[in-house]
């Protein structure tokens, strides 16, 4: 659909397995990706450092957003350089033929020492779940309305990740709930078993994403990431994941940790609970 694989690589056969298993998959270093990050870095510094995206810093001071901003096209370009590629790309050329490897603008997430900090426009339990629950989430279910009721707004098809600067193990790194993608999609697959899937966006799932949050925290193990610059790692839609808190011996270079993320969406609805 978006024309052949960027590079001819052949995806370990048990990869696809795995990912169904565990929900999310690490992809070791690749020099051609490297290059890539070394060409984006500068750009990723620039668009963090930009005044008019100072709105995108939370948790006081200790955490960039930066949702959509990385200046990428659909094949991870900035400018003049190279596409993204490697194993990673061929596993979702694969594996996602209804999205395949058609980029959003990457998500630039940036943790500083201290993180989190006690922030104004968050309350006092959304703090301590973030905390001690490393603020664990689904991307895509967003809270809306002035009670922050979560709605399905945003249907990814899986979250790339990509390592920007190097960082030690207790630097905020990411964390995810192994299997967790099973449970949540075994839920919502009930729950929206009676509605037409163009009411998806419109029910509020509240409710359900609470009490499936608890069940994960009850059945699945917790994983902290090891990441470095010139990996890359693969996340499913539905897999409970956060972000640890920055420990006090952490350590990390001037621009903190700082990963890129790509999300992009399904257009078919239906595939947010039906693809791999």
């Amino acid at each position: 659909m978006y024309g052949p694989p960027l590079q001819s690589i052949a995806v370990n056969t048990d990869s696809l397995g795995q990912f169904r298993d565990v929900g999310w998959l690490h992809f070791g270093f690749d020099p051609n990706l490297l290059k890539w990050v070394d060409h984006a870095l500068p750009h990723a510094r620039e668009t963090v450092a930009a005044p008019e995206n100072a709105e995108w810093l939370r948790c006081g001071g200790t955490w960039f957003v930066g949702v959509n901003l990385l200046p990428n096209d659909s094949r991870g370009r900035i400018e003049n350089s190279d596409s993204i590629c490697g194993e990673v790309v061929s596993f979702l050329e694969q594996n996602y033929s209804s999205v395949g490897f058609d980029l959003d603008q990457a998500q630039i997430s940036v943790c500083y020492p201290g993180y989190p900090k006690p922030s104004a426009s968050e309350s006092d339990s959304a703090y301590r779940y973030r905390q001690n629950r490393d603020a664990a989430h689904i991307d895509g279910l967003l809270a809306t309305g002035t009670n922050r009721r979560r709605y399905l707004k945003e249907p990814h098809a899986y979250v790339l990740g990509i390592p920007m600067t190097d960082f030690c193990a207790d630097a905020a790194p990411p964390v995810i709930w192994e299997s967790s993608h099973r449970i949540a999609r075994t839920r919502f697959r009930e729950f929206f078993s009676d509605i037409p899937p163009e009411k998806w966006s419109e029910v509020d799932l509240t409710d359900i994403y609470q009490a499936l949050r608890i069940e994960v925290f009850e059945q699945c193990p917790r994983k902290r990431l090891q990441l470095k610059r010139g990996e890359s790692f693969l996340v499913h839609r539905l897999t409970l994941h956060g972000i640890s808190p920055w420990a006090e011996t952490a350590t990390a270079g001037p621009d903190g940790r700082m990963i890129c993320y790509f999300r992009p969406k399904f257009r078919n609805l239906q595939d947010w609970l039906c693809a791999p």
